[in-house]
């Protein structure tokens, strides 16, 4: 098995870095975009943020990379949960998207939140299984 986890030939510290970019961007783009007057427009950039580090982090300072790659999947699983409010957006008589940005930031914190957990986990998993070996 080889030594490291890569999803499209990118690291899982790689790609974490580019996935809090990316919802830092996207938190500050949809909320300038929608003229958010709440400050909940920014919660995808809020979760951004400590994904951002930890991807940073795990690059950085290799012999701690099992810790920042732990932080960083529990973030990425609160994007998820987070995300599942848009079910209850589903269920309301006004839609998912009766706020439009709101709606598209709760689909886009489910979808990506548990894509990047489930490669959390495989990463977990590979990492684990190549240690036995």
């Amino acid at each position: 098995m080889s030594e490291q986890f890569t999803v499209a030939g990118q690291s899982i510290p790689t790609i974490t870095t580019a996935y809090g970019g990316f919802l830092i961007l996207w938190g500050i783009v949809v909320s300038q975009l929608s003229d958010a007057a709440s400050f909940t427009s920014y919660i995808p950039s809020f979760m951004g943020i400590p994904l951002l580090i930890s991807g940073i982090l795990a690059t950085k300072i290799p012999e701690k990379r099992k810790l920042w790659m732990h932080i960083a999947a529990t973030f990425g699983l609160l994007c998820a949960l987070g995300g599942l409010d848009f079910i209850r957006g589903m269920l309301s008589d006004e839609g998912a998207f009766a706020l439009p940005a709101a709606g598209a930031s709760k689909l886009m914190l489910l979808i990506t939140g548990s894509v990047y957990t489930y490669i959390c986990v495989q990463s977990f998993r590979h990492a684990r299984k190549s240690r036995e070996e």
